[in-house]
């Protein structure tokens, strides 16, 4: 049964929100914020382009693998005390990348940020959603929370160039100690501790097939370059990723509540979701790691300028977010959804043109595309992905579409790294025409988000999402039944 949970009163439930989006913001502005001190990194510990790209992908992969573990510990051992492990182990991630030796070090330290991250952005969620009891203001505050992702993702890198520029590197990874520090003594005092009602038990197994799987691949692909695909080791990382794949097919549907709850594919705006969501952070993942260094090694600006470059993307973000979220609402996510794709695919298809000498109001004139499209397209994924979804199964569909965003962030940076970075540091000309591999990609992931909200909107996946969603209504209504058929017996006895 749930504990009672108290009622706050307002002024604490805002306080309850402001911590939480004070979590999200750190978090996720660190995916981007690496992104725009990644030359100064390279220059300052002499570190390759495969380091460059672990020292992004180290802290998504481990927030995409380890998302709906950390969801399912707080449920079972309270969130608020998840919540303040994460903190401090976010903390001391940060505090370790500062004085961070080396680029081994450096990533090392960066797989323990996104441990303590893994324990934030999903249980912040759920802090919020058991805070504000009505469902208007739990509205509301989801999307005041859910808006601080695409705010942070795109803000960081004006936030980072001006910290780099200002103290150094190191100073994107030690603003966020105090902040932490403050995060944690607020949640002592006044986020309550809650569990879930009915909790999913651990599974190992899973986890370590979901590691396997997209470690393999990622590993295999940052290596791809240095070590030729037809190597060894990249071709044994694939087979692992492979059989990990397999792994999951055969043992997950087995459990009673699997870490990959496989049956939610048998809904195609789920499935569909999942995919786009992939496809979009793929995109701008791989958008911020050539940009980045495009305008600081090729067109020889500061960091802070570079950063400044990229306003355009977080301005739209702040204002188009909003509009988007009430206009899913009213009409639905397939207009949203087919705009974001094709703005992505434009802004791939117009990067294929910029060069070295390009005017900077026609490179700004780009980034306004991509920033259209992240202001647009994270309010339709999550809609998408929990359209039709009982609530028992909103959390595990939401989580999953979040590791879908941190997979595809991951696989981004791997993939555009892996296309240029043989020509990294040679002339812009070389660079720019090395990065057409990226454009064109990034252009098939906007044609791609495009059909998958043209089919998951449709009336057919809408009926395969109603589907899906009595299938898991009997599962649950099976569990019940069994759970009061024990507590009779047990009363017998």
């Amino acid at each position: 049964m749930p504990e009672h949970l108290p009622e706050l009163s307002p002024r604490r439930r805002l306080l309850v929100l402001a911590i939480c989006c004070a979590s999200v913001i750190v978090v996720v502005m660190d995916i981007s914020v690496v992104n725009v001190a990644l030359p100064s990194i390279r220059r300052d510990l002499h570190a390759s382009v495969s380091g460059l790209q672990w020292t992004v992908d180290a802290y998504t992969m481990v927030l995409a693998g380890f998302l709906v573990l950390a969801g399912s510990t707080a449920d079972r051992v309270g969130r608020r005390r998840i919540f303040q492990v994460g903190l401090a182990t976010f903390g001391l991630g940060s505090l370790l990348c500062g004085l961070a030796p080396s680029i081994t070090w450096l990533i090392a330290a960066r797989a323990m940020q996104a441990v303590g991250g893994t324990m934030l952005n999903p249980v912040a969620m759920a802090i919020v959603a058991t805070t504000f009891r009505d469902p208007v203001e739990r509205a509301r505050a989801i999307g005041v929370f859910g808006s601080m992702t695409g705010l942070s993702l795109a803000l960081g890198p004006i936030l980072g160039g001006a910290l780099v520029d200002g103290f150094g590197w190191r100073s994107i990874f030690w603003i966020n100690v105090p902040i932490v520090a403050a995060a944690i003594v607020c949640t002592s005092l006044f986020v309550p501790e809650s569990r879930a009602a009915r909790v999913r038990r651990f599974d190992p197994v899973g986890q370590t097939l979901m590691i396997l799987v997209l470690g393999g691949v990622v590993f295999a692909i940052i290596e791809s370059r240095q070590l030729g695909w037809t190597s060894p080791v990249v071709l044994g990382l694939l087979a692992v990723a492979v059989l990990g794949v397999l792994g999951i097919l055969g043992y997950e549907p087995r459990r009673t509540d699997p870490l990959l709850e496989l049956r939610l594919f048998r809904s195609v705006p789920f499935s569909s979701a999942i995919l786009m969501a992939l496809f979009a952070l793929c995109g701008f993942g791989a958008f911020l790691f050539v940009t980045t260094q495009y305008l600081q090694d090729v067109r020889g600006m500061s960091a802070l300028t570079a950063g400044l470059c990229l306003l355009p993307v977080g301005a739209l973000v702040v204002v188009l977010s909003p509009f988007t979220g009430r206009l899913v609402g009213v009409r639905g996510p397939r207009l949203p959804l087919t705009a974001a794709g094709a703005a992505l695919a434009l802004g791939g298809g117009a990067s294929l043109w910029l060069g070295p000498a390009t005017p900077l109001p026609t490179v700004l004139s780009v980034y306004v595309l991509f920033g259209f499209f992240l202001g647009t397209v994270n309010p339709p994924i999550t809609n998408t992905a929990v359209s039709g979804m009982p609530r028992s199964m909103a959390g595990v569909a939401t989580s999953l579409a979040s590791a879908g965003r941190q997979t595809g962030t991951t696989l981004g940076v791997a993939i555009s790294g892996t296309i240029g970075g043989p020509v990294s540091a040679r002339n812009g000309t070389a660079f720019t025409h090395a990065e057409h591999g990226v454009w064109w990609m990034v252009l098939g992931l906007g044609v791609g988000i495009v059909v998958l909200g043209l089919l998951s909107t449709g009336r057919w996946a809408l009926g395969t999402a109603a589907r899906a969603a009595t299938l898991f209504e009997e599962v649950d209504r099976g569990t019940h039944l069994r759970t009061a058929a024990v507590d009779a017996r047990n009363r017998e006895f």
